[in-house]
């Protein structure tokens, strides 16, 4: 809904598509207008970049790729599947095989002719230490996205949102929501299209 709110100031309902890998939990949010929709029934880097091209040739000027974790599962199975049959069971060789394609995926939303919205999901991440008495505890520690780590650094904008809807921004190259703490809305996407036009 987040990614909807934002998309809808940056263009007309019409003109956003969603690439959905979440078996249509779009549909759940279909009340808020008459936008477009792609379903992925496979998570291949391949389907996702067809998928952008397909938006892009219908003239959509905002993609959410609703969500990109399904695309790095995909590729984290293609490497064990590669390096089980392996001889050497060696996961280098696989990764140099996997990481082109991951490349080109992050090239497709890069070079993409229009606003791009990603969404990722996220798991609890654990850390191991020793306790005053020596014992070994597990604590948690934050919450840890599900992609390959460094994606947030290609975005122009990465928002960290927690359960209650906070949003931060753990990177802003439009320098507009730093250090604030807010709910994002359809005024956050008036905020990045008044910044995005107002360039050069």
């Amino acid at each position: 809904m987040s990614a909807l709110k934002l998309a809808r100031w940056l263009t007309t309902w019409d003109k956003i598509a969603i690439i959905d890998t979440e078996n249509g939990s779009w549909e759940l949010y279909s009340h808020l207008g008459e936008y477009n929709a792609i379903t992925l029934s496979e998570f291949k880097p391949s389907d996702y970049i067809n998928a952008i091209k397909l938006a892009e040739e219908a003239w959509m000027e905002v993609i959410i790729i609703d969500s990109i974790t399904h695309e790095w599962k995909y590729l984290l199975d293609q490497v064990d599947k590669i390096t089980q049959a392996s001889a050497s069971k060696n996961s280098y060789t696989a990764w140099a095989k996997i990481t082109p394609h991951h490349d080109n995926f992050v090239q497709a939303i890069l070079q993409a002719k229009c606003h791009i919205i990603t969404t990722v999901r996220s798991k609890q991440d654990y850390d191991m230490s020793k306790n005053d008495y020596g014992k070994t505890v597990v604590t948690k520690v934050w919450m840890k996205t599900e992609t390959r780590d460094g994606f947030e650094y290609e975005l122009t904008l990465y928002l960290d949102i927690d359960i209650k809807h906070n949003a931060t921004a753990s990177k802003d190259r439009t320098w507009i929501f730093d250090w604030e703490v807010f709910t994002v809305s359809e005024d956050t996407g008036k905020k990045l299209l008044e910044w995005a036009e107002s360039g050069i």
